[in-house]
């Protein structure tokens, strides 16, 4: 007689519909907000993380004697053994060897300071590629190049676009006189990570070794990339461990702090939001229970009085409260689902990359960041409705049927 009720689904046209259906789009409500806090604010940090690793890797490893590893006055000679050790480790993808140094690039009429990063033939430029928005790099292992990749911000500062010339002006120390290079531009990059695409311009790097009068053997820095950033303070304390004494061993971690603090608070917006949500879901559903009972009174009376069990009434609006959650669940994952897709695919919803570092609202969502979503609200609602359904029991069979 129970699953004949649980059948019938009596609440549909019941004088309580319209507070179940409130419930109901609470609980989507806060699905759908889980789903697109969680999807954006992982998003947020893996597009920033991406973007200054893909520019400056992981780990920096320079000289100790050097007051910034970006203008390298003091060369290192890594060891074929060493090199050989960090290509074995296996959270590290890949070894860079880099000369970077300041300079001041000049045209006619204007002229602006910033970061000469020289790289070798054998660079794997594909992560800093997909930043390209006009033309390519160009480098030849066989001869020194002067294509150099600008900034979007540097080229429209200096009114510059693909196939131009500029100079750079640099010196080796203060004492020096200027040394001046011609570079012809092959390519324009625009990261929307402003703090990054204003410094840094990419070239050969045997230009620097030239101005800096170095050997081929001498670099300013090794820069580390990682397969997980996840790894990056494990594989960091190794290669600080590891490394010769007067290697200075630096992670992006450390040198963006700040940014990473700044990023790292979206980890406690998640936890408050999944719990605020999860509340409201919660307390929506324990509403609806409590409002269920309270409708059926008589009935759960009659139902005692036929010599129905107490845990057999229970499970009825257990299993009523849980299918209006299932429902809930599935609209609001539908729905969020759907926003996340688009804002995914077509970029809608767009942010000042100045404050932001990126210029359109980033999407990162897995399967299993679903999986657990649904999951903990599932888990949190059953648990919230477990206490009230023990009212039942202290419903009486003798004065229900009475006061009817």
């Amino acid at each position: 007689m129970t699953k004949k009720i649980i059948d019938a689904k009596p609440y549909k046209n019941s004088i309580s519909a319209p507070i179940i259906k409130i419930g109901v789009l609470a609980i989507s409500i806060s699905v759908l907000v889980m789903m697109v806090s969680v999807a954006v604010a992982l998003g947020m940090q893996k597009v920033i993380k991406d973007k200054i690793s893909s520019i400056e890797g992981h780990i920096n490893i320079s000289s100790f004697r050097n007051i910034s590893n970006e203008n390298s006055i003091n060369p290192i000679v890594p060891d074929q053994e060493f090199l050989n050790w960090l290509d074995n480790i296996p959270e590290i993808s890949r070894v860079e060897k880099i000369i970077t140094k300041f300079g001041i690039f000049r045209t006619p009429n204007e002229f602006e300071g910033g970061y000469f990063k020289g790289i070798s033939a054998e660079y794997n430029f594909s992560e800093i590629a997909r930043f390209i928005t006009d033309g390519e790099l160009i480098l030849k292992a066989d001869e020194v190049t002067n294509n150099v990749v600008v900034s979007q911000i540097l080229s429209d500062k200096l009114r510059l676009n693909v196939g131009d010339n500029f100079q750079m002006l640099s010196s080796k120390n203060q004492d020096d006189m200027p040394s001046v290079t011609g570079f012809k531009i092959s390519g324009i990059y625009n990261s929307g990570f402003e703090e990054l695409d204003s410094k840094y311009i990419f070239g050969d790097y045997r230009h620097i070794q030239r101005i800096n009068k170095w050997d081929k053997n001498e670099i300013s820095s090794i820069e580390i990339h990682l397969k997980n950033h996840s790894d990056l303070d494990l594989v960091s304390d190794m290669v600080y461990l590891n490394s010769p004494s007067d290697y200075d061993v630096v992670s992006s971690k450390e040198k963006y702090y700040s940014i990473f603090e700044w990023i790292k608070l979206f980890d406690k917006n998640i936890v408050a939001i999944l719990f605020i949500m999860t509340l409201v879901a919660s307390i929506n559903i324990i509403s609806v229970l409590l409002v269920l009972i309270l409708e059926r009174i008589n009935m759960i009376g009659i139902l005692k009085a036929l010599g129905a069990k107490n845990s057999s009434i229970r499970k009825y609006f257990i299993y009523t409260s849980m299918y209006l959650i299932f429902r809930g669940i599935l609209i609001g994952n539908f729905i969020g689902g759907f926003l996340i897709f688009i804002q995914q695919k077509f970029k809608i919803i767009s942010l000042d990359s100045k404050i932001y570092y990126v210029d359109t609202v980033p999407i990162f969502f897995k399967f299993s960041h679903f999986l657990y979503l649904n999951l903990l609200i599932l888990f949190v609602c059953f648990c919230a409705i477990i206490l009230p359904s023990f009212l039942v029991s202290k419903i009486n069979p003798k004065d229900t049927i009475k006061f009817n």
